[in-house]
């Protein structure tokens, strides 16, 4: 098999982990007043204007789209659209953010005077404070970088990578400076995996109705058995006299305790269930029931009310079903 190509790509991976390590060592307090600065606008209700071009664009429209999934307001802004009407986009307060790694993209400087008309504070990407770029920012992150990965030296790898890095490294920043949480995550992905698995409750996924079974104390365990079988569920909640939750019984149970009693059909439940079983609360997230199956390694989850109340059930193989995992 001929390996060439591998060891090209390996060599790419190795180049621009290289060049990431270097702006990594690089960041000074420039970075801490960067974030400062978005956090201070971003409390005054004003956003993050991300200007590129190019590949560099593109980049910055990656890091436009993790800030605003992160709670940082921020759109993009296209330089050649910008010189030609876009400027309205941006308002006094506002973080002008400015990717180029030369410094000395036309478009770029040919814009910065025109910014500079607001009263806003510039943060540029660049590969140094030196360039064109550089001296009319407020504040610049350099992202220099020994080399590209192309083998010419020319198309941008490793510097948008670094760029790349840079504005993620900010982002998360000023998520944790913020507070942000996982909820507050779910609220800008309501509708992915991500949203489904920290916003929905146990209420939401738990099984109610007929599709769970609950039976006093005193019944029998083949009485148990008929209730559920009808809801097609593994395990039947055990109450007390008072209606709170005294136990629970399994398929498990059963077959654990034919192997030493083959009268098991007429024991009452008090005598061969589980007491005190694993709960969880009808408000918990269900994130939080995907945790306790993991760390327990049970099938099934009783769901209380806060009166310890049992009102529902939930089974470890209705999760995939639930999307929930």
């Amino acid at each position: 098999m001929n390996s060439r190509h591998l060891d090209r790509g390996k060599e790419v991976f190795e180049v621009e982990i290289e060049a990431i390590r270097e702006v990594m060592n690089r960041l000074d307090e420039s970075f801490d007043r960067a974030v400062d600065w978005l956090m201070e606008s971003l409390a005054s209700r004003n956003k993050i204007v991300v200007v590129g071009v190019g590949k560099s664009g593109n980049i910055g429209n990656k890091i436009v789209a993790t800030l605003n999934s992160t709670g940082s307001t921020a759109v993009g802004l296209n330089a050649g659209d910008a010189l030609h009407g876009d400027l309205g986009i941006i308002s006094d307060g506002d973080i002008v953010m400015v990717l180029s790694y030369s410094g000395e993209t036309d478009e770029l400087n040919q814009l910065i005077p025109a910014i500079r008309r607001f009263s806003v504070k510039i943060i540029s990407m660049c590969c140094s404070r030196n360039t064109t770029l550089g001296t009319h920012s407020d504040l610049v992150l350099e992202v220099k970088v020994p080399k590209e990965a192309c083998p010419f030296n020319l198309a941008p790898t490793s510097s948008t990578t670094a760029m790349l890095v840079t504005g993620d490294a900010l982002a998360m920043a000023v998520l944790q400076a913020r507070g942000f949480r996982k909820e507050d995550y779910a609220r800008f992905h309501p509708s992915g995996a991500i949203g489904r698995a920290l916003l929905m409750k146990v209420r939401d996924i738990m099984r109610t109705g007929d599709q769970w079974a609950s039976a006093l104390e005193s019944a029998t365990v083949k009485e148990a058995l008929i209730l559920m079988t009808k809801a097609r569920t593994g395990s039947i909640c055990i109450l007390n006299e008072t209606g709170k939750l005294a136990g629970v019984f399994t398929d498990g149970d059963l077959r654990r305790h034919l192997m030493q009693d083959t009268a098991i059909l007429e024991k009452k439940l008090h005598e061969v269930m589980t007491p005190k079983p694993i709960v969880i609360g009808e408000d918990a997230l269900a994130v939080e029931a995907v945790k306790a199956f993991d760390i327990t390694h049970i099938d099934d989850l009783v769901v209380v009310n806060g009166q310890n109340e049992p009102v529902g059930l939930v089974e470890s193989q209705d999760l995939p079903k639930m999307k929930v995992l």
